[in-house]
């Protein structure tokens, strides 16, 4: 993918210096972040946004020759969302491809040429000939039923919370909290959110629904926010 201005991508924390982030930029090189574009307002806990090794979602702010500037504050939770669940279905598909073909790793920088990979699934799924350009009968034939199995037919679990603070930092205190990956929240009114996990089995998506919630309580707990987690 060609990064431009705003471009949304995946990035790796390599090291912190001082008030500068050094990351690297998924299939496109480096790239730094300065502090005040970590989070809006005042870092309590650095280590909850970046820390080395930590993949996050970033926004473009300016590409200049060697210099690409990114933020992690101007990433909507859709945004993020959607560059993780390519992030995972990539790592899946590799899986897949591993036990197909013997060159995996070239078969994806292809399909990365003319898609990322949620279009590509999306399009395979809707037109296997594509999959034809890429494999031989025997193996589109293959993948195409793998795809339609494994790969789309993920499980869904969700649940609804209230969450709420009298605080005169309590906006910001709210989008710490809500801060959270693998999962997907939503605001539907009057400090009512839910929140949904997806895996391949409900197992899974219980368990990251779960891990999701336990850290949102901590946080919570921390700052003094109510919190209250409705069954159904």
């Amino acid at each position: 993918m060609e990064l431009t201005e705003k471009s949304v991508v995946l990035c790796t924390v390599k090291k912190i210096e001082k008030t500068n982030i050094f990351l690297d930029i998924e299939d496109n090189g480096e790239g730094t972040m300065v502090l005040s574009e970590v989070a809006a307002g005042r870092i309590r806990n650095l280590r909850e946004y970046v820390s080395p090794n930590k993949k996050i979602v970033c926004k473009v702010l300016s590409i200049e020759p060697g210099n690409i500037q990114l933020s992690l504050r101007r990433v909507t939770t859709k945004e993020r969302e959607t560059v993780l669940e390519g992030y995972k279905k990539e790592k899946r598909l590799y899986s897949i491809l591993k036990t197909i073909v013997k060159n995996p790793e070239e078969i994806i920088k292809k399909i990365k040429q003319e898609y990322d990979v949620l279009t590509f699934l999306e399009e395979v799924r809707d037109k296997p000939l594509i999959l034809k350009k890429l494999f031989s009968k025997e193996e589109a034939d293959r993948l195409e039923k793998i795809i339609e199995e494994k790969i789309e037919r993920e499980k869904e679990v969700k649940k609804t919370f209230k969450l709420s603070s009298t605080s005169p930092v309590g906006i910001q205190e709210i989008k710490e909290i809500l801060n959270i990956q693998n999962v997907e929240i939503r605001y539907f009114g009057s400090s009512n959110f839910s929140i949904s996990a997806k895996a391949e089995d409900f197992k899974k998506a219980n368990k990251k629904l779960t891990s999701a919630l336990e850290q949102m309580e901590k946080q919570a707990k921390e700052k003094k926010v109510f919190i209250e987690i409705k069954e159904k």
